[in-house]
């Protein structure tokens, strides 16, 4: 029963978003006597933070801060752009009050010592005021109209006009036309219970100074029905001027809201951009780069990474074929699906393939020099290897349950198999079938090695939450690989260990750290030359905050590009007798500790190209870094 009263109340409310701010009868442009939220100090501190931009921002969200600075500046503001207005105005018409009488004395018309008094004073005044009045770039100005600022305004207007109209009430000038502009600028500046008062005190004023000049009754009644008019159409100019200037404030804030919403919209798909996996590029029909979000600078590589925006997509000689691809897609309307896949080569010599995803939209500008639309392309860029990726693990994610499935079953009859054969073992057998017998051990005990790697890696296996020294463990493995290995390997001389000479606490297991890192070795050793120094392994911090990486590089034939998209795919290998599980097992122990594990092809010129990271999580608490390093691991190191 209450879900149609809660749907209909959020249309309602709905409903009342998309409307503008109401105000009540008493709101006026800035009110000096109204509520304090009725009053623009109320909302200065929070519209001056749309003013700046946000550090570091270049290309649209520039133009969008310079825009709203625009709009909401205080010289922009309606108080003191009108009481500016207002202040110079009364300036020269009290220079025109000042020259007025001796206009007169020169026609001939004697106007009263007083008048020329009250018309000099009044200039002196206003002149003041004028002369005296604040920069408009100087420091900030209320909001709203001061009580002070309505007494030597508003305050002497009203008194000055008042005394010449009933000083001269037959000169040839029209006095009671000047008191026309108290009430207007009382209508705008103040409340509208002031401006009707204002009105009313001045329709009084002039109907008590009918009493003067009657000389009968006829005189009377035409005296106050002109007084009377007179009134009425001031109190008609305070209402007008009063509903005209509720609605400028009213489309104000309306304007102070939508502003603000715009640039937490803003913000916030600014926030999302750059935490976006994916790489945003946003470029103009010039071949401008707009916008570039983090991602795609690390796509790009030192072409990405050195871009200032805007810029121009050409200028970068490796990025070009990217600017072909974008005058073909504008000149075509559509982006071509030749190149939704592109190859470029990094200035670092790196070759990289991307995946291009484009949107086409029409930016219109905001500002009031008729800037005419332009045509924005949005690119999302990828990696092809994570693509690729994405795909190999979604596949892997199907076959490693069905491989689970199936390592279970072949436990039962590979367990029988090993059983009878023992039994055959234990009688005399003929020395040929003592060797297949021996054949069928060893292959059992190579099958139940393959059982046990992938149930290994079955998902769902709980990795312990342990802290290790990664400085010392790795020392560990080093010695203990060099121990194992065979003569011929020569890994006393092959193998060099960079290690730095302090701790670093990381999140792994040790003995998950040791089968990652002697899988590494191995598969170096086995692929490197025989030169020293052919296998390098070192250990450092970074790239990131709060990584640390261990890296294994040789010097063997760069892996080629097909082999390499399939380096981590289980049951892949090169070796004939190889189970291809190694580094697939590998990167699912990295992945239950947090870490991570790659390969990069090092550039052309370097004699280790083949690099195998290990990026682990460094501990948040635990030995400080400038801790001294075990005995362990300065052996390790040496």
């Amino acid at each position: 029963m209450n879900a149609p009263g809660n749907r209909r109340q959020a249309d309602r409310r709905q409903a009342d978003r998309r409307k503008p701010p109401l105000s009540t009868a008493e709101d006026g442009w800035f009110s000096a006597w109204g509520a304090p939220g009725n009053s623009g100090r109320a909302t200065r501190g929070a519209d001056s933070s749309l003013l700046e931009p946000e550090p570091g921002a270049h290309g649209d969200s520039h133009f969008i801060a310079r825009e709203a600075k625009r709009l909401v500046s205080t010289d922009g503001a309606a108080l003191p752009r009108i009481l500016r207005t207002y202040v110079a105005a009364r300036a020269g018409l009290s220079l025109a009050l000042v020259l007025a009488p001796f206009l007169a004395l020169l026609g001939g018309g004697k106007p009263p010592v007083l008048v020329i008094l009250v018309s000099l004073a009044y200039a002196s005044q206003a002149m003041s005021l004028w002369l005296l009045q604040g920069s408009p770039h100087g420091p900030q100005q209320p909001d709203h109209l001061l009580p002070r600022q309505w007494l030597w305004t508003i305050g002497v207007d009203l008194v000055a006009f008042s005394a010449l109209r009933v000083l001269e009430p037959q000169a040839l000038l029209n006095y009671t036309a000047l008191l026309v502009l108290p009430v207007l600028m009382s209508g705008v500046l103040m409340r509208r219970l002031v401006a009707l008062a204002t009105a009313a005190a001045l329709s009084l004023l002039l109907m008590l100074a009918v009493w003067p000049q009657a000389t009968d009754d006829g005189d009377m009644l035409l005296l106050l029905s002109q007084a009377g008019l007179a009134g009425a159409g001031l109190f008609l100019i305070a209402m007008l001027a009063s509903e005209l200037s509720q609605r400028l404030a009213r489309e104000e804030r309306s304007a102070r809201s939508s502003l603000e919403m715009a640039r937490q919209q803003t913000l916030l798909n600014r926030l999302v951009i750059e935490e976006m996996a994916d790489g945003v590029l946003v470029v103009d029909r010039r071949g401008q780069v707009r916008a570039i979000n983090p991602a795609a600078r690390q796509l790009l590589g030192p072409a990405g990474a050195g871009m200032a925006v805007p810029s121009p997509l050409v200028d970068e000689p490796g990025l070009r074929p990217l600017q072909r691809a974008l005058d073909q897609a504008y000149a075509e309307g559509s982006w071509p699906a030749s190149v939704r896949e592109i190859a470029l080569t990094l200035p670092d010599g790196e070759r990289r393939m991307l995946q291009l995803r484009a949107r086409f939209t029409r930016r219109s500008g905001i500002a009031a020099d008729g800037t005419p639309p332009e045509d924005i392309c949005v690119l999302f860029l990828e990696d092809m290897r994570t693509v690729q990726g994405r795909a190999r693990n979604d596949k892997l994610a199907a076959m490693g349950r069905v491989s689970a499935g199936i390592a279970h079953e072949i436990r039962n009859p590979l367990a029988a198999i090993a059983q009878a054969n023992a039994l055959l073992l234990e009688d005399e057998l003929p020395a040929q079938q003592q060797r297949l017998s021996c054949i069928v051990a060893d292959n059992v005990e190579r099958l139940k090695r393959i059982v046990d790697d992938v149930l290994a890696v079955v998902p769902g296996t709980a990795a312990p939450a342990t802290l290790i020294d990664a400085t010392a463990d790795v020392a560990l493995v080093c010695d203990e690989w060099r121990r194992s290995a065979l003569p011929e390997a020569q890994p006393g001389v092959r193998l060099v260990v960079d290690l730095p000479a302090r701790q670093h606490r990381v999140r792994f297991d040790t003995d998950h750290l040791r089968r990652v890192l002697v899988n590494l070795l191995d598969n170096a050793s086995r692929h490197a030359s025989d030169e020293p120094g052919a296998i390098r392994l070192r250990l450092s911090t970074g790239p990131a905050i709060g990584a640390v990486t261990v890296s294994v590089a040789s010097d063997g034939v760069p892996i080629p590009p097909d082999v390499e998209h399939h380096l981590f795919e289980p049951f892949f290998s090169t070796r004939s007798r190889g189970t291809g599980l190694g580094l697939y097992i590998c990167r699912e122990l990295c992945e239950r500790h947090g870490a991570s594990m790659d390969f990069n092809l090092a550039p052309p010129g370097s004699r280790h190209r083949n690099v195998f990271n290990v990026v682990m999580r460094a501990a948040d608490t635990g030995t400080a870094a400038g801790a001294p390093a075990s005995p362990t691991t300065a052996s390790g190191a040496r």
